[in-house]
């Protein structure tokens, strides 16, 4: 994935900065988003986003999982490709155009680096990259001419409605984290290529290459690389960091797909 493929499988692709909270961070909106807005992001929406917080349980009652509201500024690319998530507790980068990580990473760290001369963060707490690769095997063509063999599920004498395997690795890396976590689950599915509950591209269009609604048995892949600890705000070495992850994501998918599948995307 680090060389631009004609058919490229890459449908979302996300990358993210968690950081200390900023309870004030409606203050410095205006700012960051004005130095993005020259950047090419010229579209801004506030949102309010639901997200689920599972409360950790301990001793005596079991405590339910709630629905949260946080404030968003969401900050897009006029065609509404690519933009920027701003929380009061992180910055995310995304796309639905990926090329390669050699464009993707940098602008990460440019929305950081926004963030940071508005408001001087003490340190980042959470650093990860995020793909989505849709398997979409063309006429003639199986899913399993596509992905190695233990992620092919169970064949029965039946109709498969779905099929999810994960698998979750403690990996190298470095500089600022010795150790990282890479959870790669693979979903099989008839249906229209779609997005987990927790990974919606708010505020982007879909490649029409990919938002077709009548798709035969398709898979998707889905790879998560992330370190957490207390990272110090200097771009150049977060840049290393998200290299060393992205490196690791290259190999995964290596490992998780055939050669017949990287010649058909090549």
């Amino acid at each position: 994935m680090s060389e631009i493929m004609s058919n490229a499988p890459v449908y979302y692709a996300v990358a993210q900065a968690q950081f200390n909270p900023v309870a004030a961070m409606a203050k410095y909106v205006e700012q960051i988003q004005d130095q993005l807005r020259r950047a090419g992001y010229s579209l801004f929406e506030p949102q309010q986003i639901m997200h689920l917080v599972v409360p950790e349980q301990g001793q005596g009652q079991p405590q339910k999982p709630e629905i949260e509201q946080t404030k968003a500024w969401l900050m897009t690319r006029s065609d509404r490709t690519s933009g920027f998530v701003l929380t009061p507790t992180g910055i995310t980068y995304h796309t639905t155009h990926y090329q390669t990580h050699n464009e993707f990473i940098p602008q990460l760290l440019r929305g950081l680096a926004a963030v940071h001369e508005a408001v001087s963060l003490e340190h980042i707490s959470r650093l990860g990259l995020r793909y989505l690769d849709a398997v979409l095997p063309r006429a003639g063509e199986t899913i399993d001419q596509y992905l190695v063999g233990g992620l092919h599920g169970i064949d029965f004498n039946a109709p498969r409605q779905h099929a999810i395997s994960e698998t979750v690795f403690s990996t190298e890396s470095g500089p600022l984290v010795s150790e990282g976590t890479l959870v790669v689950k693979v979903y099989q599915m008839t249906g229209p290529v779609g997005f987990p509950p927790d990974m919606l591209p708010a505020g982007l269009a879909m490649d029409p290459r990919f938002a077709v609604n009548h798709v035969p048995e398709h898979s998707v892949i889905d790879t998560d690389h992330y370190v957490a600890g207390q990272l110090p705000v200097e771009m150049g070495t977060l840049n290393e960091q998200l290299v060393s992850l992205h490196g690791a994501i290259k190999s995964v998918f290596s490992a998780t797909t055939t050669d017949f599948a990287r010649g058909a995307w090549a």
